[in-house]
């Protein structure tokens, strides 16, 4: 703090000799010190009153964060975060729909002809004609396919095991 070195403390002490005298030197060394002992308690103190209201100001934040994070709800957020999803996902997919049944309404090359709804007709087959005029009189011409002949299954193999030489 102060940079006193020997020869400052040797001059102060001669002049003190000589201006308080070396019958009250003692006394006044005494007082001095006694004066540098208050100054250094009332440092003290007022270190300590300013740490003491720092550790304050940071336990009311503490319990401040804490109070916040008691309130809170990670499943609220997960429930949020997941109707959300939801959502987003629903109107996806109505998207694609829309696209689907677009394109269904329109001839390209793909599908020649548009598709038209289902009739509401208890035949099986009346949609299928409905749906590809042109192709039910070739349908219609050509017998139905003869059904296949159940397979033969084969034998299987002996284990290896079970032969003996």
């Amino acid at each position: 703090m102060f940079d006193v070195g020997w020869t400052e403390l040797l001059v102060i002490a001669v002049v003190a000799i000589v201006v308080i005298g070396p019958k009250d030197l003692p006394r006044a060394m005494r007082a001095v010190g006694q004066w540098t002992g208050r100054a250094k308690r009332m440092a003290g103190d007022f270190q300590r009153q300013f740490n003491e209201a720092v550790r304050e100001a940071e336990l009311d934040d503490v319990r401040k964060e804490v109070s916040s994070l008691a309130k809170i709800n990670p499943l609220n957020d997960l429930k949020k975060t997941i109707a959300k999803a939801d959502t987003d996902l629903k109107a996806d997919l109505k998207k694609v729909d829309d696209g689907i049944a677009a394109s269904l309404d329109k001839p390209d090359a793909v599908n020649p002809v548009p598709k038209a709804a289902p009739p509401a007709a208890a035949d099986p087959v009346a949609p299928a004609v409905a749906a590809a005029p042109e192709a039910a009189p070739a349908a219609a011409a050509s017998p139905p396919p003869a059904p296949e002949a159940p397979a033969v299954a084969e034998p299987a193999p002996a284990p290896a095991e079970s032969i003996k030489p």
